[in-house]
């Protein structure tokens, strides 16, 4: 069981990490005109929206990308091993694993998608004259998630977090700028 566990972990680093990304980015981007005063007030419903736009774009450029990695894999598996058909290796038991691992993947990166766009965004909501603290938490996650990589990866936990953290800040100029919301 632990053994499933950690190999279970070791597949979801880059869906967990992509997603909570993309919901930090998209709520900074796609509201970033609210929380600083300048567009409609940070709201429940808007949060709501966001999550689900966040969610959307995750499901679908993860299933993509993870899928067409893991066709692409056993691909050049089928090349090496000189099967004749080709894509003979993806038409087996290989294949629909592959499926569902990029399934799984896709709802690990939805999931953390929609929470890392929600959560920031009900805070601002539940505090609607200090909206601007969704741009704060937003980015404090950020810089805690890049602390925790650069951890992760024994890096320099200083240089992930500042630079996630930078990220973060340059994405609400870019949504401040551009006004979506």
């Amino acid at each position: 069981m632990t053994r499933r566990l950690r190999s279970l972990a070791a597949q979801s680093t880059r869906p967990l990490v992509l997603g909570l990304v993309d919901g930090l980015l998209n709520a900074l981007t796609l509201a970033a005109a609210s929380l600083v005063g300048s567009g409609a007030p940070v709201s429940y419903s808007l949060a709501f929206r966001v999550g689900l736009v966040a969610l959307t774009t995750a499901a679908f450029a993860v299933f993509v990308a993870d899928y067409a990695d893991r066709r692409a894999y056993l691909m050049r598996a089928s090349r090496q091993l000189n099967l004749t058909a080709r894509g003979q290796l993806a038409t087996t038991h290989l294949g629909r694993l592959a499926v569902a691992r990029s399934l799984l993947a896709t709802v690990i990166a939805c999931t953390a998608s929609f929470t890392g766009a929600m959560l920031p965004l009900l805070a601002g909501a539940a505090l609607p004259g200090l909206s601007w603290i969704v741009v704060v938490l937003a980015v404090l996650a950020l810089t805690v998630l890049g602390a925790a990589l650069g951890h992760l990866f024994a890096s320099s936990r200083i240089r992930w977090a500042a630079t996630l953290g930078c990220g973060g800040v340059a994405v609400t100029w870019i949504g401040v700028w551009l006004h979506i919301a």
